[in-house]
């Protein structure tokens, strides 16, 4: 379907080159929202291509545009932050940056998109235009929102993202048509009790006591109060109170994340919280404020963009390595924010050797450097394949 001429040898000519950057990204990673060196960078390598670049959209974001003015427009979506994570690799590009790390693959990620730059950049004529967006922040789900709210999607007709994935081999990728992740929120809680003596419990109202009962009791309420067809999950992960070993604690806070696939559920989430974590509370004769933060809707993955990236996958790699994912998962991914305004889909990117991989997030994540090739070869065909699908139907 591709009309790059000899893409795949000009692409086996430019691994070393982008292996080498994503070495240098790995070595100098940035936390979300400082992506500054590592935008520059990439707006360097872009302008060098000939891709017309707008640097700062989304605060660090970067946006690069190729191809007709007018008409059609599809784009790639990949993302350039690390994380506060000690890298534990003993690698010898590991991580120069004391507790940052990229441990989520996005220095891979960010290479990808640089590699499909170079690529398309070398078309003669593209049917339909093409926007590349290295989006910032999405560790803390908030680039994608800036990006869009800086007009990144405007005039896209078609979005597509990739994300590496340690459960799936290098040389093969995984897609799912429909929800791919979950909707995700911060939920925080302040129980308030009355403060006493910590020999006189009767005197007093213990908040560390009902905040154990708000930690458990959740999770009941969860198993009992909502349909065990649609998971929900809540976590706790920072709890604060007390002032000293011998006083009854008067206020405690948690704050935690909640995570749901179903969007109408998820919006319903906040309401119910509240109420149970009241009765709770109340019930133990303590106060309570309860604060609910959706951070990002769920990875919608749309059908035909899907069916369309699978079988431009099975033609560059084998129906045998391309793998339909059953089950969407309960993490968060804000490309979410980015299909608020245009149709898109996501694949997963195996990146796992023969003695397996470490989780994402872990100090210990190292991916097969070969999926960089896989991710691109996955991307070129496809969006060979959409512009020729929109440029022949004329719509899509």
């Amino acid at each position: 379907m591709s009309t790059l001429l000899h893409w795949e040898e000009q692409l086996d000519l430019l691994l070393p080159e982008l292996l080498e950057i994503r070495r240098h990204l790995h070595a100098h990673p940035e936390l979300s929202g400082q992506e500054q060196q590592t935008a520059a960078l990439v707006a360097g390598e872009l302008r060098r291509y000939g891709w017309k670049v707008r640097e700062g959209v989304g605060r660090t974001g970067v946006v690069a545009d190729l191809g007709p003015s007018n008409g059609p427009c599809v784009g790639l979506r990949v993302d350039m932050d690390a994380l506060p994570v000690e890298e534990l690799t003993g690698l010898s590009y590991a991580s120069k940056q004391l507790g940052v790390m990229h441990a989520c693959g996005h220095d891979l990620h960010t290479c990808i998109g640089l590699g499909v730059a170079n690529l398309l950049a070398k078309e003669k004529q593209l049917l339909t235009a093409v926007r590349l967006l290295f989006q910032p922040a999405e560790e803390l789900a908030e680039g994608a929102r800036w990006m869009r709210k800086d007009g990144a999607t405007e005039h896209l007709d078609a979005l597509f993202g990739v994300h590496v994935f340690p459960e799936l081999p290098v040389g093969s990728i995984g897609v799912k048509s429909g929800s791919l992740t979950a909707a995700a929120g911060e939920l925080e809680i302040e129980v308030i009790g009355e403060g006493g003596h910590g020999a006189r419990p009767h005197q007093a109202v213990d908040a560390i006591w009902i905040a154990s009962k708000v930690v458990s009791g959740l999770q009941e309420a969860i198993s009992r109060g909502l349909d065990a067809l649609q998971p929900v999950v809540v976590s706790f992960g920072r709890i604060e109170g007390g002032k000293a070993f011998n006083v009854i604690a008067d206020k405690v806070r948690l704050v935690g994340t909640v995570r749901c696939l179903d969007v109408r559920l998820h919006e319903r989430l906040p309401d119910w919280i509240e109420k149970t974590v009241k009765a709770i509370c109340h019930s133990c004769g303590a106060d309570v404020i309860v604060r609910y933060r959706c951070i990002t809707p769920p990875v919608y993955n749309d059908p035909e963009l899907t069916a369309l990236l699978e079988k431009s996958a099975i033609a560059q790699l084998g129906a045998e390595n391309v793998v339909r994912l059953d089950k969407a998962s309960l993490g968060a991914e804000d490309f979410a924010e980015l299909l608020k305004e245009v149709r898109g889909t996501m694949f997963r990117l195996g990146v796992a050797g023969e003695e397996g991989c470490a989780p994402l997030h872990s100090g210990q994540f190292v991916p097969k450097e070969d999926s960089l090739g896989v991710g691109i070869k996955v991307i070129i065909e496809t969006l060979f394949a959409w512009m020729h699908e929109r440029k022949h139907l004329g719509n899509y």
